[in-house]
């Protein structure tokens, strides 16, 4: 069904006419093919960055788009909708653009036409196999020897390990603790960065995820993003965005499932009658087309804080914990809707709730997002 969206301005609509038009393009025809192979869509980024949609809510004199993101999440949604792991692909970018981008300095931000510019693909290495969501505990150790540091260690989970040209690396130049960490931006070629095998994940198969070994790597000290003892700061602010990241793909995806859904429903007839006009199966898709109105509001509601440059981390919370269970709600009974029909791999409703699932555990965990509200209550 078509969304009935308000922008703020003529060139916002523009944009997303034409993110539908690529997206139908260049996404939908070939997201079968390459979920079913587990081949990551490199080429499918570069189409993406030459349309200037790797850099869309960073300042056009640094070779973004200057969008609002507001503009940016909806545009995040609808690829979404098509293909979900390329839409997290351009989130996790969008995310490892940001420290260079916030507190990069005049020297780090001569980087940043290349990063945004669609050439090259970032990656954010903060979990480690021993602490996802205890970021403060993190142990991988940089130590500083004349114009460079030197990482060793590991971390885990992470996005586009592999084929990203640049990673964050979070990593330990001081004691134990918040204070003690950095933030290093690494070109991916550097020696002594080594990714692992990819896991074997239920769903986004096509986006590779692995651990990547830090192996007395030497990264140039002038990389340092921020100050020394700033990377745990870096690394919150960062993910109240990426959160925001992940809530659009969410939208994205549940709206998908229930127009596939819905279109089912309509056209498949049992007892003399379409599917949809059963007041009980009506019913259902009544309140799965609320819950993603819901979800959707929620989510622009913080973007709009943070555009306004007011504080949205309890709101970004918000979003990202209802949008991700409403997406896992409304793939589940996507499935449901279309009974056996929606278990085989025939009918995309279940690559969706397969993917689904994944967004209620990236950028923190919706048992991490349910504590930081409840701290914002008690404060």
């Amino acid at each position: 069904m078509t969304v009935d969206r308000i922008l703020p301005s003529d060139e916002a609509y523009e944009l997303l006419e034409l993110v539908t038009e690529l997206a139908d393009r260049e996404l939908a025809p070939k997201v079968g093919d390459f979920e079913n192979r587990g081949v990551f869509p490199r080429e499918v980024l570069r189409t993406l960055g030459r349309a200037g949609l790797l850099g869309l809510p960073y300042p056009e004199e640094h070779g973004g788009a200057a969008q609002p993101y507001e503009v940016y999440l909806q545009v995040l949604e609808i690829l979404a909708g098509r293909w979900l792991a390329v839409a997290e692909a351009v989130s996790v970018h969008t995310l490892s653009c940001y420290p260079v981008a916030t507190f990069g300095g005049e020297r780090a931000r001569r980087l940043l036409p290349d990063l945004l510019g669609g050439a090259l693909l970032g990656a954010y290495c903060l979990s480690e196999p021993q602490g996802g969501s205890d970021a403060a505990a993190l142990t991988t150790r940089a130590r500083r020897d004349g114009g460079d540091y030197v990482v060793s260690g590991t971390k885990a989970w992470i996005t586009h390990a592999g084929v990203a040209d640049f990673y964050n690396v979070f990593c330990r130049t001081g004691g134990p603790g918040a204070r003690g960490i950095s933030c290093l931006l690494a070109d991916a070629n550097t020696p002594g960065i080594v990714p692992q095998t990819p896991e074997r994940t239920m769903g986004l198969r096509s986006s590779p995820i692995a651990q990547i070994a830090f192996d007395e790597a030497r990264v140039p000290a002038d990389r340092l993003i921020g100050a020394e003892g700033e990377g745990f700061k870096i690394a919150l602010s960062a993910l109240d965005s990426g959160r925001l990241g992940i809530a659009a793909c969410a939208v994205g995806l549940a709206q998908a499932a229930l127009d596939y859904a819905v279109d089912y429903a309509r056209q498949r007839e049992q007892f003399g009658q379409p599917l949809i006009e059963f007041q009980g199966l009506g019913f259902l898709l009544a309140d799965l087309a609320t819950q993603v109105s819901a979800a959707r509001a929620l989510t622009l509601a913080a973007a709009r804080l943070r555009d306004a440059g007011r504080p949205y981390s309890t709101e970004a919370a918000k979003a990202k914990l209802f949008a991700t269970d409403t997406a896992m709600r409304v793939t589940t009974d996507a499935v449901q809707v279309l009974g056996g029909a929606g278990y085989v791999c025939d009918h995309p409703v279940e690559r969706y709730m397969r993917e689904a699932k994944v967004l209620q555990i990236v950028e923190g965990t919706n048992q991490i997002q349910r504590m930081v509200i409840a701290r914002s209550l008690a404060r």
